[in-house]
């Protein structure tokens, strides 16, 4: 049985190649990386450069992988998955709601926890939105959350990824439909789930959220250009540099 061990949510790659049938070259390439426990780590890159594959490696749902995917020394495709759901949570880019009620989707579609659901609404800056709803947490939001804006939407995505306090939670352009108070919240979030000893890996291109990270990781091209901790890494980016050797600080410049 699968419990919350001291060392939950410590990810490590090594040599990680993940590819994609039809395409020439792999995806990523020789991916080597170490995320200890309670880290946020903000993944930067144009589009196209792998970012979303990465995403989708670390919750162990892309099928083409080469090289170790570690979550706490273990490949992470060797846990039981009906185990480890509730200790993962995972924003994808195209967020996918369900028919059913606020308090379902944010629940995962499992046993409703009602003060984990109002913590998760809470955590994403929901709560108080969620009441003046006709039915609040039982108001119905239609097929696919046709009833709610791509604000909510997203909003509720980051609800359901940090329901339950997840050891390992990986958002993907969490903060790309938000407004300001959106933001705010997401910020707020990612900082409480630091502070109750989550790892948090958020892939951005909106440079506002790197003031959360603790390191800071850049894809071009499916490779990692540079990775550490964010002051080193943003000093070293822009630090003057050949015309050549320029575009890693343009990259950041405009993510």
């Amino acid at each position: 049985m699968l419990s919350r061990s001291a060392q939950l949510g410590v990810i490590k790659l090594n040599d990680l190649v993940a590819t994609a049938p039809g395409r020439a070259s792999p995806i990523l390439k020789n991916i080597n990386l170490t995320l200890p426990k309670c880290q946020v780590l903000v993944v930067l890159g144009p589009s196209g450069s792998g970012k979303s594959t990465l995403a989708r490696v670390l919750m162990g749902v892309w099928p083409d992988v080469t090289g170790d995917v570690l979550l706490d020394g273990l490949p992470v495709d060797s846990w039981d998955r009906v185990q480890l759901g509730p200790h993962l949570g995972y924003l994808p880019q195209d967020i996918e709601l369900f028919e059913g009620t606020l308090a379902e989707n944010i629940a995962r579609f499992g046993e409703i926890n009602s003060a984990h659901v109002i913590e998760a609404a809470r955590s994403a800056g929901l709560h108080d939105m969620i009441l003046r709803f006709p039915k609040g947490y039982d108001t119905p939001i239609g097929e696919a959350g046709a009833l709610l804006s791509g604000g909510q939407r997203q909003r509720i995505g980051l609800a359901r990824a940090v329901y339950g306090n997840p050891a390992l939670i990986v958002l993907d352009e969490p903060n790309a439909n938000l407004d300001e108070a959106g933001e705010a919240a997401l910020v707020t979030t990612v900082q409480h789930m630091k502070a109750i000893g989550r790892t948090v890996v958020l892939i951005t291109h909106r440079p506002g959220i790197l003031a959360v990270a603790d390191r800071l990781l850049l894809l071009l091209d499916g490779r990692v250009q540079v990775e550490g901790p964010r002051d080193a890494v943003l000093a070293a980016l822009q630090a003057p540099r050949p015309s050549t050797s320029a575009a890693p600080a343009a990259v950041v410049a405009a993510s």
